[in-house]
């Protein structure tokens, strides 16, 4: 077991950023993913995304009202982000490439040089310091020509040319990375078919479920196949997959209650992991893919594929825990999923419900489940935050929902709970995935931006900067 937790932070590319169209990028499916205020019902827009949707996205010249086009404009603000970073004493900074950085459309034969220095200025800084680095070799953002081309992931050539982005970083990057990550949140494909699998919605129709589960196979190939190609030119550091979890509770003792919550847990949460880390299909999936009239196309080599190259530890991301219930109860807001309210937690302004307890409980069923090391890779407090006019930001509510999933952490150690890292969701404050707004904040570093990108876009320490500064110092 590690002897030490590593405590550190993290950032994704499209919400960071921005300079979506400089140095040779290319535009991704978040860059076509527009602003809506929440009073319009916006995360549903803003996440079910229909080929008409994405033309007037082309249509538009600059940021516009596409907020991943500027994210916290932190491609101009690199060093300044890595000297704070260094400041607040990180041991692991988990970090992202945008993949149409490096391959603009996604298919050429040769990487973008512009793109691969500005990682390799990112990726130095961090190793002279003596920060560790989780790499997320993929967050979400899918080069848009894919998506138009080839159908994104539902066609098994972007296997091939994931594959081809994977190996240029893998040879690149082989001796300086410590954690490597194929797919952020791979279960999102499931719930978000647009973040997750680059899959566009007809206009007036659900998502094809056969081409959701296709297109999560064809990635359950390319992290195989990724593991495979970096052990084979013996890359420094650990593979591992990451999910979302829910953490689920039955709102009753009645069994039909709990037989949906062993129902929702495994197909929601744990059927990416079980094929990612244990290297098949697991039996529950049969007859849900059978009631579902679901068809995987799959060739002769994927299973052996799957076997060979299982992930070396499992990460995940908790914000809240959920409940279910066959009945008519009244529902809330959570990461990725909507879920029914519960009675006992208190909730964020954006409806998430926050229970600690629920990361301690997360640990130790992914550990049982897996016996393999876990790293909680993204976890934290979205709120309002209030910049005073002597830009202090007195962030107190997020150092207590911090010290409390800490402790809870702590406890899940003397569980016997094999915890590698902990990484603070936008450490610095981003643009949030679900729902485009700046307003969401995160970070114990605050940026000077509004939900219309008006703003300085100057850094500030938070409350909670110092905080966590002295707690990592601490621990």
């Amino acid at each position: 077991m590690s002897n030490k937790i590593l405590w550190g932070g993290a950032t994704a590319s499209s919400q960071y950023e921005g300079a979506y169209d400089q140095d040779g990028k290319g535009l991704d499916t978040q860059d076509c993913r527009p602003y809506i205020p929440r009073t319009e019902n916006a995360t549903t827009k803003t996440r079910l995304l229909s080929y008409d949707t994405i033309a007037e996205a082309k249509q538009c010249q600059g940021v516009g009202n596409y907020p991943f086009r500027q994210g916290s404009d932190g491609y101009h603000h690199c060093q300044e982000d890595l000297d704070l970073i260094k400041e607040l004493g990180l041991d692991v900074y988990r970090f992202s490439i945008s993949w149409s950085r490096i391959f603009p459309h996604g298919d050429e034969l040769e990487p973008n040089e512009e793109g691969l220095k500005y990682y390799d200025h990112i990726i130095h800084d961090l190793k002279a310091a003596g920060i560790k680095i989780f790499l997320t070799m993929n967050h979400y953002a899918l080069p848009l020509y894919l998506v138009e081309k080839y159908g994104g992931w539902t066609n098994r050539k972007t296997v091939d040319f994931y594959v081809r982005f994977a190996k240029t970083i893998l040879s690149r990057w082989k001796d300086d990375i410590d954690f490597w990550l194929p797919f952020n949140e791979i279960n999102a494909g499931y719930f978000r078919p647009y973040n997750g699998v680059g899959l566009v919605k007809e206009e007036n129709a659900p998502y094809d479920q056969s081409l959701v589960f296709q297109s999560l196979h064809h990635q359950f190939l390319a992290s195989a196949k990724t593991i495979a190609y970096g052990r084979q030119i013996g890359v420094k550091g650990q593979f591992g997959c990451m999910i979302s979890c829910f953490c689920y509770y039955p709102l009753t003792a009645k069994p039909e209650d709990n037989m949906k919550l062993v129902h929702d847990e495994n197909v929601n949460q744990w059927f990416c992991s079980d094929v990612l880390a244990r290297g098949y299909y697991p039996s529950y999936m049969s007859r849900f893919f059978k009631e579902r009239n679901i068809h995987i196309q799959m060739e002769k080599d994927d299973t052996k594929l799957l076997k060979d190259n299982t992930c070396d530890f499992v990460s995940f991301s908790y914000y809240s825990s959920s409940v279910v219930t066959i009945d008519e109860a009244p529902q809330t807001a959570g990461n990725l999923v909507v879920t029914t309210k519960n009675p006992y937690l208190k909730a964020t302004e954006w409806g998430w419900q926050i229970d600690p307890i629920g990361m301690r409980i997360t640990l130790n069923k992914v550990y049982d489940r897996y016996q393999k090391p876990v790293i909680v890779s993204e976890n934290g407090l979205g709120t309002h935050d209030i910049l005073e006019a002597d830009h202090q930001i007195h962030d107190t509510y997020r150092i207590e929902y911090l010290q409390q999933h800490f402790d809870q952490i702590m406890e899940a150690v003397e569980d016997g709970v094999d915890v590698l890292a902990y990484c603070m969701w936008g450490i610095i404050d981003i643009v949030s995935a679900g729902s485009c707004e700046m307003k969401k904040r995160y970070g114990v570093i605050y940026v000077d931006a509004d939900n219309e990108r008006n703003g300085t876009y100057n850094r500030y320490k938070k409350d909670s900067f110092y905080w966590y500064q002295s707690y990592i110092k601490n621990h």
